[in-house]
């Protein structure tokens, strides 16, 4: 712990960004299971338990967990999977929902008591996420395509003058190969990591000011942290379900470019 970081613990109490994100195991000796990978894996038990409950006896006139589950289908289906996927949408929409709750479900751990957690915010969980989506791309692209095929239209749009591709060959091979999945991880970390830590430093200062440090003064500080707080947990609400559409929709983009290279 360098001097700075001791400072800031001594006169502030604050957490800092190490104390936010590198939490230690819950049981000792066991390294790797930490609070992240417990949200993680209670994710997926949730969203296993949601679809069973709403699809394994559906009803004709869907009520309760089965009609909130279907409102979601219809969601990714019309607004996900069919505008990149056309009449393949229906084959996928298994991942394209599982994805979409799961990554959903991550993010809401942020701001839900006890939790508190954005599982996303940690680079691993969508960084695997998304490298599983990309492999199945190129897995897709190859099948469809032939290898030569794959790489030829990825790498050669067609239309454009030859000494074109000199340049924009190479642009094309870097964007797709290593740009896409990177910034396909990476959009939905950064999102979930910076709002976590403005909530925390929100609260942060609410707390402070109003409970540890009361003052005249201090307590308008405080204040304005607990409404801030309040003001970006409804923001950070939003920006979750937001990152939740933008992944789903960027993996079924993926699929379809390697389904239908024309478009």
């Amino acid at each position: 712990m360098t001097a700075l970081t001791v400072l800031a613990d001594d006169q502030f109490g604050a957490p800092m960004p190490d104390e936010l994100f590198n939490l230690p195991p819950i049981i000792a000796g066991v390294d790797w299971f930490t609070k992240p990978v417990l949200l993680a894996l209670l994710s997926s038990v949730l969203v296993i338990g949601f679809c069973w409950a709403a699809f394994a006896n559906p009803k004709i006139v869907p009520r309760g967990v089965q009609n909130v589950a279907e409102y979601g289908y219809m969601f990714v289906r019309d607004q996900v999977a069919r505008p990149f996927l056309g009449k393949d949408a229906d084959r996928w929409m298994g991942l394209l929902l599982s994805v979409f709750f799961l990554v959903l479900i991550w993010n809401v751990m942020g701001v839900i008591p006890l939790a508190q957690f954005p599982v996303a915010s940690h680079i691993a969980f969508p960084a695997v996420l998304a490298l599983s989506i990309y492999v199945l791309k190129v897995y897709l692209g190859v099948k469809h395509q032939g290898a030569g095929g794959y790489f030829k239209n990825m790498m050669f749009p067609p239309g454009l003058p030859k000494p074109i591709y000199l340049l924009l060959a190479p642009i094309e091979f870097l964007s797709n190969m290593i740009i896409a999945p990177f910034t396909h991880a990476v959009r939905l970390f950064a999102n979930m990591f910076a709002g976590h830590m403005l909530l925390a430093f929100f609260s942060m200062v609410g707390f402070w000011f109003l409970f540890e440090k009361l003052t005249p003064m201090g307590a308008g500080v405080g204040v304005i942290g607990v409404v801030m707080t309040i003001i970006l947990t409804g923001f950070e609400m939003f920006i979750q379900f937001l990152q939740a559409f933008l992944f789903a929709m960027l993996a079924a983009m993926y699929i379809g470019g390697s389904l239908h290279p024309e478009h």
